[in-house]
């Protein structure tokens, strides 16, 4: 265990209180270190050419993340606690780097209305997941294939280049990966209330992949905010 769950646990805090406070630790860190490598790579026009300007480095970005994201969700439990911590940020920086795009496409003004209203949103809903008393498992599995939906329009759209279509993706998004944080929120905390609070690094691990899964609800709603209220420098 190491000193600073030992300390925590001593001091009569709950199992779950522990790993939520981890959970949104490494969520803020992932973030954060997204935002950094963005904008890095958004300021350097070497970098962009090289990124955004190269397909076969964006389509490897792309697979390499999807494979980071299955990795971490079905062996996270086979991975030492620094391996998974190590992966996550690697699809921080993964994540940052595809990112970027969003700084050369929107003014700044726009990225940063987009990001406070979803963080008041995000807020608000994870909020809510954690004291409500209602079973969000339906609603969740009911958002999840919405979310399906959701790429299968969104895909339709990349060929039709319908505006309002578009619009109405954007729109579904929203309320999709808004309901999704309540969801995930109460689902990783009913599973901190029976974190092995003595084991350190199973509580590492749980606390990784319960960051990785807010985390990419996070950046999803950002993307569907940016997409509705953002103004492209076009």
């Amino acid at each position: 265990m190491s000193p600073d769950i030992r300390t925590i646990a001593q001091s009569g805090v709950s199992a779950v209180s522990v790993y939520m406070r981890q959970v949104y630790l490494w969520m803020t860190a992932g973030l954060a270190v997204t935002a950094a490598v963005a904008y890095a790579v958004a300021g350097s026009a070497g970098l962009q050419q090289v990124i955004l300007g190269n397909a076969i480095v964006m389509i490897a970005l792309v697979i390499a993340q999807l494979g980071l994201v299955i990795a971490l969700s079905a062996a996270v439990h086979k991975m030492s606690a620094s391996t998974a911590t190590g992966l996550f940020l690697l699809y921080s920086v993964l994540t940052g780097a595809m990112l970027s795009s969003v700084f050369v496409i929107y003014p700044v003004a726009s990225i940063s209305n987009a990001f406070l209203v979803t963080a008041g949103t995000f807020l608000a809903m994870s909020v809510y997941g954690t004291v409500t008393k209602r079973d969000l498992t339906a609603f969740g599995s009911f958002l999840t294939m919405g979310l399906f939906g959701l790429i299968i329009a969104m895909l339709v759209n990349f060929f039709l280049k319908s505006g309002m279509m578009d619009f109405i993706i954007s729109c579904l998004g929203v309320l999709i990966f808004t309901g999704l944080t309540a969801y995930d929120t109460q689902k990783i905390r009913n599973f901190g209330l029976g974190a092995p609070l003595e084991d350190g690094t199973a509580m590492r691990r749980g606390a990784i992949l319960g960051a990785l899964t807010l985390y990419l609800d996070f950046i999803n709603l950002f993307l569907m905010m940016l997409r509705f209220f953002g103004a492209s420098r076009d």
